[in-house]
């Protein structure tokens, strides 16, 4: 290979590894090798930057080179997964054969190109290995660094506290304990033992009744569970640490404990965020015999910081969440009563609802008695988006009361205003009146700007869109004349306003899911409105949809029947 084929940009090894190493590109390409890694493999760095590992060095028992749809480790690299394993041997410079145990690794590149850090060591070949591994030996490098980064592989993965705490536990008993335990030190400064979880066959156990509230954590107590709790340094504890009464309700629940599991040694952390400290860690041993050491609370401490991190994160996500949704439904307006018509709406939050969206429904009594239906879409999904939405609904309403004018010309007016005051970037909307058409029942008129049509339903299940009356989209700069549209909305009859997000799915186009909607839709022609409207966003909206859906449903009535308004959020 030519020294130009194998240029590859420089991998930094993380600092403090002892254990030998290398990085990869995507590609699978050696970017960086450390000193240790060079003497296993008797190469120089110079002679394997740029070089795909797989070819250079994985061969099997007997020195041939693995065929790649068969090497474990480079599967797992293509993945991006934590691995470890055995079943390897590393090609040496001088043609011998190293037995290697191995763990492979996701490696945050800033943002750049992914890459994986590959550590490895010399694999006993004698059958001491084993006995040490059946041993109660602390882990070894390797498998403390495997330990640690599947449980940032597993906390990273969730925004949930429960769950991060089960997957924490799931990792640690009953390799490293018999016992898991962790206290949460809540928003209002109480304390929850949120799980208390041993192994047993072959699952693992929650023992509830160990669970729930905890007493106020004591101020000078020496205890180290309190210790941790007040963000001191880890610590050794066991049944024979205090002797006679319990001097606070927290020492009385640790003596239940440490009695009810039977925990003869125990290593007790703090759970720290990066502002504050979030609870505390016990791992505890009644079954395995050997006692926690000094020697174990590094390792502890890095298990607890890195919950204490995750849960950290999901504190902030939760904050976030509650502000955009609190925020996002005051900004959603609640609907008013019009007599002989029912309506209902829907709003399905994004997946990701520390965001909110542009995504906005309106409906009011105009001026002259009739009734106006919006739908529209602001582009974006941040809080500039929902002030952007929030300034054309409050346009909008005030041009339709104040004007009696044709939808067209109202959101003409709402147009130039936009691109004048609001200065929103881009924007879709519906605007239609409704009004009694004397014998003939109801008449819609409406313009729409850009956004995808409206849907009549029938109540024997035939289907239109409602395409005329379509122009540019708002904010476009054009501020060309808009067309209106009518249409008279037959007795039973269902109009269906929504945002793109219900029909949307990538990859598909945007016919497809206009067919998917019409067809579902007719299906659920013959149901009362609600019913109808919770299935069809249910049967319509992808599974995989990241954005915002609103709905809004209007059905008028059948002779001798009048409705009534309801709305509710989903």
């Amino acid at each position: 290979m030519s020294e130009a084929g194998r240029t590859a940009t420089p991998g930094p090894i993380p600092h403090g590894l002892s254990a030998a190493a290398y990085v990869a590109d995507d590609q699978g390409r050696i970017t960086g090798i450390n000193r240790a890694a060079e003497h296993l493999l008797r190469r120089a760095a110079a002679d394997l930057v740029g070089l795909d590992a797989h070819d250079v060095l994985h061969r099997d028992r007997h020195g041939h080179p693995v065929p790649r749809a068969q090497c474990q480790l480079r599967e797992a690299g293509v993945a991006g997964r934590v691995q470890q394993g055995a079943d390897l041997w590393f090609e040496r410079g001088d043609g011998t054969l190293l037995p290697v145990n191995w763990l492979i690794s996701p490696l945050d590149a800033n943002g750049g190109t992914p890459s994986t850090l590959l550590l490895f060591h010399a694999r006993d070949t004698d059958g001491n290995e084993e006995r040490r591994r059946s041993s109660a030996q602390p882990l070894s490098e390797l498998g403390r660094l495997a330990l640690l980064a599947e449980l940032t592989t597993q906390l990273a993965s969730t925004m949930d506290t429960d769950e991060a705490v089960r997957r924490l536990v799931s990792l640690v008993v009953p390799r490293l304990a018999d016992w898991a335990v962790v206290d949460l030190i809540t928003e209002n400064e109480e304390v929850r033992r949120a799980a208390v979880i041993t192994f047993s066959d072959g699952a693992l156990v929650h023992r509830r009744d160990l669970q729930g509230p905890m007493p106020p954590i004591p101020e000078h107590s020496p205890m180290p569970v309190a210790r941790a709790l007040r963000g001191a340094a880890s610590a050794l504890a066991d049944p024979g640490m205090r002797q006679g009464p319990p001097t606070s309700g927290m020492a009385a629940e640790q003596r239940r404990l440490f009695s009810v599991t039977g925990m003869h040694s125990a290593a007790i952390g703090p759970i720290r965020g990066l502002r504050e400290v979030l609870g505390a860690l016990t791992l505890g041993r009644s079954d395995r015999p050997e006692p926690f050491t000094s020697g174990d609370l590094p390792l502890l401490e890095d298990i607890s910081r890195r919950l204490g991190l995750a849960l950290d994160n999901m504190r902030l996500y939760q904050r976030q969440r509650k502000v955009a949704e609190t925020m996002q439904r005051h900004l959603l307006p609640q609907l008013p009563e019009i007599p002989d018509l029912e309506m209902t709406v829907r709003y399905v939050s994004a997946p990701d609802a520390s965001q909110v969206g542009g995504d906005w429904y309106d409906a009011f009594v105009l001026s002259d008695g009739a009734a106006a239906l919006v739908i529209g879409d602001v582009v974006g999904h941040d809080l500039e988006a929902a002030a952007d939405m929030a300034q054309l609904r409050n346009m909008l309403r005030a041009y339709a009361w104040s004007q009696q004018a044709p939808p067209s010309k109202i959101v003409e007016w709402l147009d130039h205003a936009a691109m004048e005051l609001a200065e929103v970037d881009m924007a879709t909307v519906i605007f239609a009146r409704v009004t009694r058409a004397g014998s003939a029942g109801w008449e819609l008129s409406w313009t729409n700007a850009g956004h995808p049509p409206p849907l009549l339903i029938t109540r024997d299940g035939l289907t239109e869109y409602l395409t005329d009356g379509h122009g540019i989209l708002l904010c476009s700069g054009a501020l060309l004349p808009r067309a209106d549209a009518r249409a008279l909305l037959p007795p039973g009859a269902t109009l269906l306003l929504y945002t793109d997000g219900l029909i949307e799915v990538p990859g598909e186009s945007i016919e497809e899911g206009l067919e998917r909607l019409r067809r579902n839709a007719a299906s659920l022609a013959h149901r009362p409105l609600e019913s109808f409207t919770d299935e069809l966003v249910a049967r319509t909206r992808p599974t995989d949809n990241e954005d915002d859906v609103a709905v809004l449903a209007l059905r008028i009535p059948e002779p001798e029947k009048t409705g009534h308004m309801h709305i509710r959020d989903t």
